[in-house]
């Protein structure tokens, strides 16, 4: 729970370190005050990797005035740290690995999505790793390691008894993942740190990825997708506020992605069923983010139940990503939602397309009910289905059989 600041291991350095043994290049990309630099630096001090950020706007005006020449005078091993800021360094990063191409030359970070920018992922092809680092897991702040996703694509839940978390649960959905705010003892403190942070984004990184004049409309955005957390997305509802069109609130709701603050959950579907919901939901990256810019602490979120159920569903998915980005076996993430609204919050695939389920319910008992949409998920899947989940805050692992179970959501990550 927050604290002092300390030195949190991360889930994904055993990950950076493999790939820099093979890869000229590993770019790490993720939020802004994630924690890509402190991850970077410390992989990078054991081998010897000098360090400059185009967060100094002197580096920042010479990389501008003459990339070639920057790229060609950095040492052996380089930390290249926000390149998002600077895209026409990737031509002369390809340039300087194609003339030099040994594993580990360049550890790059960026505070912007490049996957969703496909000229500048595709121009080091081949030669680049990417990797996303996440805001803080649970199990990371708790030090502890997961094992739940393990379980889940085993079907393997034992029948045990935990302690309900009750309103610790409201106060982690608050406290939410980054590092700075955890930091930070009083929650009031947290919470102008997270508002902080979010205009700073808008000002600085949404403006640097951006044409748009005004960026006036992005801060009301983001506050309305917060309360919209873990719905369908349904633009024309996002662009009611405004005067403005659907295509420009979509072009804002992209911008937002790119920057992490957003996150888009596409559906799961499955080429013989025809009426399966096709339309993605949308996330609040991190719930911490969402829970200042409404105004909640732990006792208001824990007292309005309409708010807490999505605000738990995108808290468990965000959790979930986070601690998958540390697996070296590539997991996809998906929801499942069907037109006689069955539905399944979160299903995850793995890369020999086996499928497991998880519905997130804000109650502290499990009902049949609860398991229609993963019975629903497992007919649809039929043999690539393993396990399905309801996560509640209750105190019993019960299984209800086919590979269906409740299991208490503090499983996650203990």
């Amino acid at each position: 729970m927050p604290g002092a600041a300390r030195t949190i291991p991360r889930l994904l350095a055993p990950r950076l370190n493999a790939a820099l043994r093979d890869s000229p290049a590993v770019l790490l990309h993720g939020p802004r005050q994630s924690g890509k630099t402190t991850l970077a630096r410390t992989v990078g001090e054991v081998r010897g990797y000098h360090y400059v950020s185009f967060d100094n706007d002197a580096v920042l005006t010479a990389a501008k005035a003459d990339p070639v020449g920057f790229v060609a005078r950095l040492p052996a091993r380089s930390i290249v740290d926000e390149v998002q800021r600077i895209p026409e360094i990737f031509s002369s990063l390809k340039a300087e690995i194609d003339r030099r191409r040994i594993a580990g030359r360049f550890i790059l970070t960026g505070s912007a999505n490049v996957l969703l920018v496909p000229r500048l992922a595709d121009s080091l092809a081949g030669r680049m790793e990417i990797l996303r680092l996440h805001p803080l897991a649970q199990s990371e702040i708790a030090a502890t390691r997961p094992q739940f996703i393990d379980r889940l694509f085993r079907g393997q839940f034992k029948t045990s008894l935990h302690e309900r978390l009750g309103g610790e649960l409201a106060q982690r959905i608050v406290a939410g993942g980054y590092p700075a705010a955890l930091a930070r003892r009083a929650a009031v403190r947290r919470r102008a740190w997270y508002r902080d942070y979010v205009d700073t984004q808008i000002q600085r990184d949404v403006r640097d990825l951006s044409r748009l004049r005004s960026l006036d409309t992005l801060p009301k955005l983001i506050g309305l997708v917060a309360a919209y957390t873990a719905r369908l997305i349904n633009v024309a509802d996002l662009a009611a506020p405004f005067e403005l069109t659907r295509q420009t609130i979509h072009e804002h709701i992209t911008l937002l992605e790119r920057v992490f603050l957003l996150d888009r959950l596409p559906s799961w579907h499955s080429n013989h069923m025809s009426r399966l919901v096709k339309r993605p939901k949308l996330h609040i990256g991190d719930t911490g983010v969402a829970c200042a810019l409404l105004g909640l602490d732990a006792a208001r979120l824990d007292a309005d139940r309409s708010t807490f159920g999505p605000m738990l569903e995108t808290f468990v998915l965000q959790e979930l990503k986070r601690q998958a980005s540390g697996r070296e076996d590539h997991l996809a993430f998906h929801h499942f939602r069907d037109r006689d609204d069955f539905e399944v919050d979160i299903v995850l695939e793995d890369g020999g397309a086996r499928l497991a389920g998880v519905e997130v319910k804000a109650a502290a008992s499990v009902k049949e009910a609860d398991l229609r949409g993963l019975r629903k998920l497992r007919a649809a899947a039929a043999k690539r289905f393993v396990a399905g989940v309801v996560l509640y805050d209750g105190e019993a692992t019960i299984a209800f059989g086919d590979g269906l179970f409740a299991v208490p959501v503090r499983t996650l990550w203990e």
